[in-house]
């Protein structure tokens, strides 16, 4: 079973604690699944204590949250306390999100979430820094893979999600460092006219050396 390409669907899968079929499968949302490499170690709880403090703002984007270790359910719920503290709230059994106990690997390993360079005190891999986002469709509309010692930008995530989902149903692009607000590029296959009618707050296009004319922006679209 080849997996990481675009537009293929996530794998079945069911463990303890997980809600992988309830929570990205059967609903008419986008979601996410993050796996760390370890319960209780340092970079992971800033992670998941910076997804647990912006969970509202993925649910105002409809979107499913799953993390993911290798971990038990009992260390997941474990740790769900030292999480809580780090956030300076009460040190509670539970996350805004599941986090599945792949403690067989089988999910990691089918979809290439393990670090061949990060082992366990068996020397086994550990799971690496991944995200995957999933759209409506539930088809992978996104990748990110970190190495275990890089922290995740939440707050990028985020970002990518809102030019996900704009991109998705309008036809523009998000040029570099866009935020949410800032004009957005009308993709190359839209031709003029066309583009005129479905933007009517109007297109501004740079002009360039070459003469052509494809530096097309126009205001965010509703």
């Amino acid at each position: 079973w080849g997996w990481g390409a675009f537009g293929q669907h996530p794998p079945p899968f069911s463990a303890p604690g997980s809600a992988w079929r309830a929570g990205i499968g059967p609903f008419c949302r986008w979601g996410i699944l993050f796996s760390h490499p370890r319960d209780f170690t340092p970079v992971c709880t800033t992670e998941l204590g910076r997804a647990a403090k912006l969970a509202p703002e993925f649910s105002k984007r409809n979107v499913k949250m799953i993390a993911l270790s290798i971990d038990s359910v009992q260390d997941h719920l474990s740790w769900c306390k030292d999480i809580n503290a780090y956030n300076g709230e009460q040190p509670a059994e539970k996350l805004p999100f599941p986090i599945i106990a792949d403690k067989n690997r089988e999910l990691a390993v089918k979809l290439g979430m393990l670090d061949p360079d990060e082992l366990d005190k068996d020397g086994m891999p550990l799971t690496a820094r991944v995200v995957f986002v999933f759209g409506p469709d539930k088809k992978l509309k996104l990748s990110i893979l970190y190495p275990a010692t890089t922290g995740r930008n939440f707050d990028e995530i985020l970002r990518v999600v809102d030019s996900l989902q704009l991109t998705a149903y309008k036809k523009v692009a998000t040029p570099v460092d866009w935020k949410p607000g800032d004009s957005v590029m009308v993709v190359p296959t839209l031709p003029d006219e066309e583009a005129k009618k479905l933007f009517p707050k109007g297109i501004f296009t740079k002009e360039l050396p070459s003469g052509k004319k494809y530096l097309r922006y126009t205001p965010q679209p509703e």
